[in-house]
């Protein structure tokens, strides 16, 4: 079993940034893929970025240039950073870990990925 706690989320204004934290009880570096989700009212929980313990990553096209997702494996933490926000990114923003998959935009992600955070919410204004 693996714990997911994120932190981070708030209200900022369009143009401005945002980190989001999650951390792990295990050690990051053991994990082969985490993630970052997302999911506003009425949409589908949509995959943000992802990073394998290769350190390979992907985004999302239309966060692609803005957000970056990286780890701190000696604090067992995964990270986005988040720049020139939108009020399209308003959403809760979710961290999840599998131990052998590693799809941006699985079927279902909360079927797909084992373990998720609590969420994290991202308001973003005009």
């Amino acid at each position: 079993q693996v714990q997911l706690v994120e932190s981070g989320g708030g209200s900022v204004q369009a143009g401005g940034s945002l980190r989001l934290s999650c951390t792990a009880s295990t050690y990051t570096s053991s994990i082969y893929c985490m993630a970052w989700f997302r999911q506003s009212p009425g949409k589908e929980r949509e995959g943000v970025a992802t990073i394998r313990n290769t350190g390979r990553t992907t985004y999302a096209d239309s966060v692609k240039g803005r957000f970056t997702v990286s780890k701190d494996n000696a604090k067992n933490t995964l990270y986005l950073q988040m720049s020139s926000l939108k009020v399209e990114d308003t959403a809760m923003y979710y961290c999840a870990a599998d131990p052998g998959i590693c799809p941006l935009n699985p079927g279902s992600p909360q079927v797909a990925y084992n373990y998720w955070g609590q969420g994290a919410q991202v308001t973003v204004s005009s």
